[in-house]
């Protein structure tokens, strides 16, 4: 619910590519000290992080797949989505389970959250890329303007000599 308040008083959606390796970073350290934790309410609290992030990380996926796909591809690109979430959660529980099984639950959540750590971190060293595709599409649906990007653009030029 809180991830919900989080997204619903974002005013757009330029940025939010932003918040997916944070989120998934938040996920991981969760899973990590969840994975470490001997407390019962230090483990509810971690609880309470993981699930924050993870709904705020899959909604902000979704949200930026369903506004970068065309009016007459939306389905098709969300069905993808889908089978992609889907379809791998069976294979990484039945793995999670063999891991478990062998090493302990504590040992697969540490795994699990170094996983997720090392994704978050590949996704920030590519976002420079997907942010320069998603840039052109952005324009062209009036989410940021133009004149904004010239004035930012304009702002980074070294000024002239004076005189």
């Amino acid at each position: 619910m809180c991830g919900a308040v989080y997204l619903a008083q974002r005013k757009t959606v330029a940025g939010l590519e932003r918040v997916i390796p944070l989120m998934t970073g938040l996920v991981s350290l969760g899973l990590i000290g969840f994975a470490l934790s001997r407390h019962q309410w230090l483990s509810l609290s971690l609880l309470f992080v993981i699930g924050f992030g993870l709904m705020v990380q899959m909604a902000s996926s979704n949200t930026i797949l369903q506004t970068i796909a065309d009016d007459d591809k939306r389905g098709r690109v969300m069905s993808f989505y889908v089978m992609c979430v889907m379809g791998t959660t069976p294979i990484g529980s039945l793995l999670s389970g063999a891991i478990a099984e062998r090493l302990g639950t504590p040992q697969t959540l540490l795994i699990g959250g170094g996983c997720c750590l090392a994704g978050a971190l590949l996704f920030i060293r590519k976002l420079p890329a997907i942010r320069e595709i998603m840039r052109p599409i952005y324009i062209e649906k009036g989410i940021i303007s133009e004149m904004a990007l010239g004035l930012q653009t304009a702002a980074q030029w070294p000024r002239p000599p004076a005189g």
